[in-house]
């Protein structure tokens, strides 16, 4: 009988709600218990798992590693998909290997590499994987002389910070005055030139910025599945271009993921992000973990977290191609179940009553079953439609 494998997903993105769904339909029909662990009670994954808890909050990441090593014996963890405190986690892979837990995740120096864009860029371009033109900047003379160099160029400017991940801090440049437009209708990454220059020089410390510029679609995600041996196993790419998303496997796109996977073993799952500089494609990101949108290649006819997992047990699913490419679709909202409040299935606490801590206690640990608990819903995006 084939024993069942033990997955964990730490404060990872709610749309790994879909990932967690497709280890469970795995082809092999395999038995699989998922982990998940959040700082956020109302994260969906939560209740999307087999068991879950609540993450201890302002751990250091040395601290965090014990944290996870604990969570790995304790709960007999297979495979561990860490996204939060990465760079920290893989540095012990011997220790958690030691605890019976595989993790998927890149080695330590491909993460370093990746953890800072300039730095990924210059590591890309000596490969010679093409990338835009940047500056990194610290000042607010630095952000004016690399905006007018970019807008000399016929380009408009935009900025994001040096290392960053889900588009949190991306803002393109304006030299549009603010007024009340700017104040009517949804909130824009549109920052005037003049506000980012005053809030830089009223700065008490100096940002860590990447000023470039503003890339035109399709984008391009490359998912790649590449083994220890440095060889990918599956690089497919997902294109968007305003709303309608689809599938490629052009070289454009995938050749210079490929290299990049191979050349800085970039193992088990990544996501490489192209857009247009110009008439060519350029690197604009590298995600050393699963993309939120990795489920999409579904409509391909691919189980891509089951094959990493298989990849990370030491069951090598050879190459993966494509038995078709998808039809064009759009993403949309859709409801998710949360665990209700207060949290179920919590530990059972002893029969003989106990007075009142004086301090709060610290949040138990949850058990929670996705066919038990459902009490209210939230909205993830990501379903294809």
């Amino acid at each position: 009988m084939v024993s069942r494998v033990r997955v964990w997903l730490n404060r990872t993105y709610a749309e790994n709600v879909f990932f967690m769904d497709q280890l469970r339909r795995n082809p092999a029909d395999r038995a699989v218990e998922i982990h998940a662990t959040h700082g956020d009670p109302d994260s969906p994954v939560l209740a999307a798992a087999d068991t879950a808890e609540l993450e201890p909050e302002a751990l250091s990441p040395a601290a965090y590693v014990e944290y996870a090593l604990d969570q790995c014996r304790r709960r007999g963890i297979d495979v561990f998909v860490p996204r939060l405190h990465q760079s920290a986690i893989v540095a012990h892979r011997p220790e958690f290997e030691a605890a019976g837990t595989a993790l998927l995740a890149p080695p330590p120096e491909a993460v370093a590499v990746f953890q800072d864009k300039v730095i990924a860029y210059e590591a890309a371009q000596a490969i010679g994987v093409p990338v835009p033109p940047w500056w990194r900047v610290r000042t607010a003379d630095e952000l004016v002389a690399a905006v007018e160099e970019l807008e000399d160029g016929g380009h408009r400017a935009c900025f994001k910070p040096a290392s960053g991940a889900g588009g949190v801090g991306f803002r393109v440049v304006t030299r549009t005055p603010f007024a009340l437009s700017h104040l009517n209708g949804f909130p824009s990454p549109y920052v005037p030139l003049d506000l980012a220059v005053a809030a830089l020089r009223a700065a008490e410390e100096p940002v860590d910025w990447l000023v470039m510029p503003r890339l035109a679609e399709p984008e391009v995600s490359v998912d790649c599945l590449t083994g220890t041996d440095n060889r990918v196993r599956l690089a497919v790419g997902r294109t968007k271009n305003g709303r309608r998303r689809g599938f490629t496997l052009d070289e454009r796109w995938l050749a210079p993921a490929r290299r990049l996977a191979e050349g800085f073993g970039l193992h088990h799952l990544s996501n490489i992000q192209f857009r247009m500089y110009g008439e060519r494609p350029v690197l604009m990101d590298v995600n050393t973990r699963p993309a939120g949108g990795l489920h999409q290649l579904s409509l391909c006819g691919i189980n891509a977290p089951w094959a990493a997992v298989r990849l990370a047990l030491g069951d090598d699913p050879g190459e993966i191609v494509p038995p078709f490419l998808g039809q064009d679709y759009t993403v949309v909202s859709g409801p998710r179940p949360l665990l209700p409040v207060p949290l179920p299935h919590l530990r059972p606490e002893p029969a003989t009553p106990r007075p009142a801590p004086a301090v709060p206690a610290p949040a138990p640990a949850v058990e929670a079953l996705p066919s038990q608990g459902a009490g209210q819903v939230t909205g993830v995006s990501g379903h294809p439609a």
